[in-house]
């Protein structure tokens, strides 16, 4: 019998507890569930992971693509559109925000390092620490929690944003033009980024603002935070 095991990183939970909000775990289960787990939940928390299948969004698979799973893309589609259906907030880090772009019919470069004139994405150590400015939309949501219109992330993905999804602002890049964070146009709460905040908001403390921003989009409903829990 072969056992799977479901986890998320402790740091996220941490990271949303410290926030005010009490994180709730789904594990990848049939997405025929994504309406019970909305009902169950305040807000959506799309965590960091694998690659998205490039199925998913019209593509072949290219030689650098990492590991994939489609089970839990098919979860977390579903889940996405029923936190966005029902005007539920939602927050995306990394993987997140990529999903979030899939799922309003946007694509994503498979790998940065192929792509001419990109910056290095992806970090060596495993700290968290800030490696490059981030340059924010002055007006955007993140912008004015942070009271900047720049803050330097870590980096530590080797795919991104291509073209943008239905619906959707780029709202802060990285030097060499690549998304580093989106919001949603209109509706509910929307807020993705594609650095790690979850790693480096205790010594950077900046970083806590999409954690707090989040969980302060619930208050209305309560403090629940349903964070899918990667196989």
């Amino acid at each position: 019998m072969v056992r799977e095991n479901t986890f998320t990183g402790r740091d996220y939970a941490e990271a949303v507890a410290a926030a005010g909000g009490v994180p709730l775990l789904a594990p990848t289960l049939d997405a025929g569930l994504a309406t019970a787990f909305e009902g169950a939940a305040d807000g959506l928390l799309l965590s960091g992971g694998v690659d998205v299948d490039p199925a998913l969004y019209g593509a072949q698979p290219q030689v650098d693509l990492g590991a994939v799973d489609r089970e839990r893309d098919v979860l977390e589609l579903a889940l996405y559109r029923a936190f966005r259906a029902s005007k539920k907030p939602i927050l995306g880090i990394c993987r997140g925000i990529q999903l979030v772009n899939v799922a309003e019919g946007g694509t994503l470069h498979q790998h940065l390092p192929a792509v001419p004139g990109t910056q290095q994405h992806r970090q060596a150590d495993r700290i968290g620490a800030p490696l490059h400015a981030v340059t924010l939309e002055s007006d955007s949501r993140l912008a004015v929690a942070l009271g900047r219109a720049e803050v330097r992330t870590n980096s530590y993905h080797h795919q991104a944003l291509d073209r943008l999804g239905d619906g959707l602002r780029a709202v802060g890049r990285s030097a060499d033009g690549v998304v580093e964070a989106l919001e949603g146009r209109d509706g509910a709460f929307l807020l993705a980024v594609q650095w790690h905040p979850e790693l480096c908001w205790r010594t950077y403390p900046e970083h806590h603002a999409p954690f707090r921003m989040v969980v302060e989009a619930t208050r209305s409903r309560g403090t629940r935070l349903m964070a899918p829990a990667p196989a």
